[in-house]
């Protein structure tokens, strides 16, 4: 009689023990599906994206979304990341939070680098410093590195360009990027862009100009900075490809705000000509080194597209429009110059 009831006793702790397994495997089953399915990102106010910074371990990522309040279950993201091995496969980026979305395809994005670009939009920028400062603003390069590549001889002249003309690359739109893209690659990917920009019926048109494309730019820059109208961009193009086919000094005042960098300057003194650099075009003839200023789109098909006269002179219009009066004769000039002068005094403007 002991026998057999030890035998019962033995099948009903067996009994117990594999209702005891059932359970557990029933509740981490549960809990392994909850966590690779329920919805555990949120996004908190502006924190709509993390970032990843290169050399970051798991332990780092964590603590980012942690301080960000991303996570609705912390432990439902670790049990899908060790799943996963995303501890181990730690990849630098930008990465959007979604509202709702699991840690499955969270941890998923994480891991294979399926980042959010940026992006990029630059425009009216003159300075390589005023460059480095817009682009680097989202992005993960600091402001000097890209300043230090734009000034970088040899890293230009992988690109065909030097420090001198490496902003006519930039040209003015908007493009998507990678958060952690380094500045080497940016510059790249702008000539790649520059590249398309200039199309065959833009490249037919240099011979006609008689410039090369970095000379373009390089005038188009100063096309800008004479004039924000878009109907007299290509006649104030057509006047400074009259001067230099001719051999005459540009004499371009936004070439002299250029090489003092002073641009709040309202009005050009014998001093300030004289000032010494290969930027001032009343002392140097032809082009200077480079743009003055990242050039409008607007302005490069300007020159593309000069308007063909006789003019050599140009001069503020006296009522302050923005136009420009325009003249082939420097008697002509001079009464468009004076009449503009007595506006300035008028005005009280030095």
């Amino acid at each position: 009689m002991k026998k057999k009831s030890s035998k019962k006793n033995h099948k009903g702790t067996k009994r117990v023990v594999c209702a005891a397994i059932v359970v557990v495997a029933l509740v981490v089953g549960g809990f392994s599906l909850y966590s690779l399915f329920s919805p555990n990102v949120r996004v908190n106010g502006d924190s709509k994206h993390l970032l990843v910074y290169e050399n970051a371990t798991y332990n780092d990522v964590l603590d980012s979304l942690k301080s960000m309040n991303a996570l609705r279950s912390e432990l439902a993201f670790r049990f899908v990341s060790r799943l996963l091995n995303y501890p181990g496969n730690v990849i630098s980026g930008r990465y959007e939070l979604v509202e709702g979305e699991n840690s499955l395809t969270f941890v998923h994005k994480l891991m294979y680098g399926q980042q959010s670009p940026v992006r990029l939009t630059f425009n009216n920028i003159r300075t390589k410093k005023d460059l480095a400062e817009k682009i680097t603003k989202n992005l993960r390069m600091s402001q000097s590195d890209m300043l230090t590549a734009l000034c970088d001889e040899n890293v230009c002249a992988k690109y065909g360009t030097n420090p001198e003309n490496v902003v006519s690359l930039f040209i003015p739109n908007t493009y998507e990027v990678y958060w952690d893209i380094s500045p080497e690659d940016l510059i790249h990917r702008m000539k790649k862009e520059y590249d398309k920009f200039w199309t065959n019926e833009r490249l037919d048109k240099l011979a006609e100009v008689g410039l090369n494309q970095q000379q373009v730019s390089t005038l188009a820059s100063i096309v800008d900075e004479e004039t924000r109208k878009a109907d007299e961009k290509p006649r104030v193009a057509g006047l400074y490809l009259n001067r230099y086919h001719r051999g005459i000094p540009l004499q371009a005042d936004p070439t002299v705000k250029f090489a003092l960098q002073n641009f709040s300057l309202k009005r050009i003194y014998k001093g300030h000509l004289e000032y010494d650099s290969p930027y001032n075009t009343y002392k140097y003839a032809g082009l200077p080194p480079g743009p003055i200023r990242i050039p409008s789109i607007e302005a490069i098909d300007a020159v593309l597209n000069f308007e063909n006269h006789d003019y050599i002179y140009m001069c503020a219009k006296e009522d302050f429009s923005g136009y420009h009066n325009f003249a082939a004769t420097y008697e002509a000039h001079q009464t468009n110059a004076s009449k503009y002068r007595k506006a300035l005094n008028k005005r009280g403007i030095r």
